[in-house]
């Protein structure tokens, strides 16, 4: 079936039908425009809430950094961000694939239907035309044949006149004739002007209309295909992007997986423990006896109990563990009423803190002297190649350079020198120091020692690793040590260095001695096997 056939007389209605089907193209489109800028504005704000909470803005030695659920948040925000991207590209994708498309193929039906119509016009046109022709032949032919049967009537009443000459009634017949001849030429041509109309009006509603309206017909068919297809678009842009949102919520599932809180709990003990003996006993001070009070009120011996400083002190609260109490390097329990003073040496933080301060001190200043020595290669370089071809430069012109250069190099060898008898002063604990002198070499990294002072190859992420290690003389003891614990291995390490230990992800090791601050812990097989591993390779479960 088809509008030609079942619509012949319906030229209105599909006219104004074809219109509301372009308008609901229209009405479509404007609608996934709607729906991109939304999506737009959405990734926008997704973007913009990723920047602000985006925690690396904060300083590289953060000391949150550490913790898993600092990380975790971290690539949550990250996977966010991610998300967005996404968001921006349904949105492009919807403008590109739907309203551009869709706007361009509106634009050519609508053109096209605008022909189609000036064709039915022109027909109607042609057709109406004709008909006016066949009304005005019509209309001849019956004041003609009017006119000669008059004139018919007067000739024969002028015959039967007895009064009338023959001149009259000859005249009266010529004039009858006449008329009933031009009467006659009047009929002949509205029976052809009627036939020429019959003709074009079967061609028009047989041919010419039902053709225009096929076209029409497949116009509009066309139109909701290339609709519909827009519909399904609408779904299948969101759709192909669903596996890499998938991907980006499956990323934060695992950041909250990869949460450990035990992990974070070792992390802030590392972090914060300050290396001090709990405080003794308060001994009992018996004023009856007059027992001589001149011991240092500072003795580790005879320590000060709280309730002296209250005595002086009665107007303020005395709390053990409150944000003011601050304990002295000699006497940790004592509370000093005044803040310490900072040391270049850090003295005044605790042992284990002051440790880890000094060493992330001397790797500054390594780093710091490799740049030096790095420039000062390419200083001599450049002496060179100015003295060998003097139309390149000067060499005078290097020598304050090479002379800054030098002083810098002077200066930070004898701060490493200085960092580095502060922390074999830090480190020694009545074991063996075993300490190599730093080299450089042209990539900027100086040697990392392993626990017995050879190169370690392995590259360990704690950002507080030291450079330096201690151990005890001698590994292979008689008597095997007790293990302190157990520990996972989270990732696998080669223990290529002498001193060291490999291990296998996975792997579950005896704790025999607990890291020290160096970034080491000793470890022993089922075997038998001793030896050294990287803390943070291991998760550590100590025993109480």
């Amino acid at each position: 079936m088809d509008w030609g056939t079942e619509l012949w007389d319906q030229y209105d209605i599909i006219e104004k039908h074809t219109q509301s089907g372009l308008e609901l193209v229209e009405k479509y489109v404007k609608f996934v425009k709607e729906r991109t800028e939304i999506e737009q504005n959405y990734a926008k704000q997704l973007r913009n809430l990723s920047k602000k909470y985006n925690l690396k803005r904060s300083g590289k030695d953060e000391p949150d950094s550490r913790f898993s659920s600092y990380q975790s948040f971290l690539d949550v925000v990250n996977e966010m961000n991610d998300y967005a991207g996404q968001r921006e590209l349904i949105a492009e994708n919807l403008m590109m694939n739907i309203c551009i498309d869709l706007t361009k193929y509106l634009q050519e039906l609508k053109q096209e239907r605008k022909m189609y119509l000036i064709e039915a016009k022109r027909a109607q046109q042609s057709l109406e035309s004709t008909y006016k022709q066949l009304d005005s032949s019509k209309k001849r032919f019956e004041r003609e044949w009017r006119e000669a049967e008059r004139t018919a009537q007067y000739a024969e009443k002028t015959d039967q006149d007895l009064n009338a000459t023959k001149a009259d009634v000859e005249k009266a017949k010529q004039q009858a004739h006449m008329r009933s001849h031009v009467a006659e030429e009047c009929k002949n041509d509205y029976a052809a002007q009627l036939q020429k109309y019959n003709k074009e009006q079967s061609q028009f509603y047989f041919n010419e209309m039902p053709l225009i309206f096929n076209k029409l017909q497949d116009l509009d068919e066309r139109r909701v295909r290339k609709l519909a297809q827009g519909y399904i678009l609408f779904s299948d842009t969101e759709r192909h992007v669903m596996p890499i949102i998938g991907k980006c919520l499956e990323g934060i599932t695992k950041a909250g997986t990869n949460v450990n809180d035990r992990n974070d709990t070792m992390v802030v003990i590392e972090q914060n423990k300050s290396g001090f003996e709990r405080p003794g006993d308060v001994e009992f001070e018996d004023y009856s006896q007059g027992i001589n009070r001149t011991s240092s009120e500072s003795s580790l011996g005879t320590p000060k109990g709280p309730m002296d400083i209250l005595g002086r002190n009665r107007s303020k609260n005395f709390w053990l563990f409150s944000k003011k109490s601050k304990f002295s390097v000699k006497t940790p329990f004592v509370c000093e009423l005044l803040q310490p003073t900072v040391t270049e040496d850090f003295t005044h933080l605790p042992p284990e803190q002051r440790r880890k301060r000094l060493q992330q001190k001397l790797e500054e200043i390594c780093r710091e002297l490799q740049k030096e020595v790095d420039q000062s290669e390419a200083l001599g370089k450049m002496k060179d190649v100015y003295e060998k071809n003097p139309q390149m430069g000067d060499p005078a012109s290097l020598a304050s350079q090479i002379s800054q250069t030098s002083q810098n190099m002077e200066r930070l060898t004898g701060e490493r020198v200085k960092y580095e008898a502060w922390l074999a002063e830090a480190l020694g604990r009545g074991e063996t120091l075993h300490y190599k002198s730093h080299t450089f070499n042209n990539n900027g990294a100086h040697d990392v020692l392993g626990p017995d002072g050879a190169h370690s190859d392995e590259s360990i992420p704690d950002p507080s690793q030291a450079i330096y290690a201690e151990f005890d003389d001698d590994f292979e003891d008689e008597e095997l040590t007790a293990p302190i614990g157990n520990c996972t291995a989270m990732y696998s390490f080669p223990g290529a260095s002498e001193g060291t230990i490999s291990m296998q992800e996975g792997e579950v090791l005896a704790v025999v001695e607990e890291d020290k601050g160096d970034g080491w812990t000793r470890v022993r097989r089922n075997d038998g096997d001793e030896g050294y591993i990287p803390t943070s390779y291991v998760s550590i479960d100590l025993k109480k």
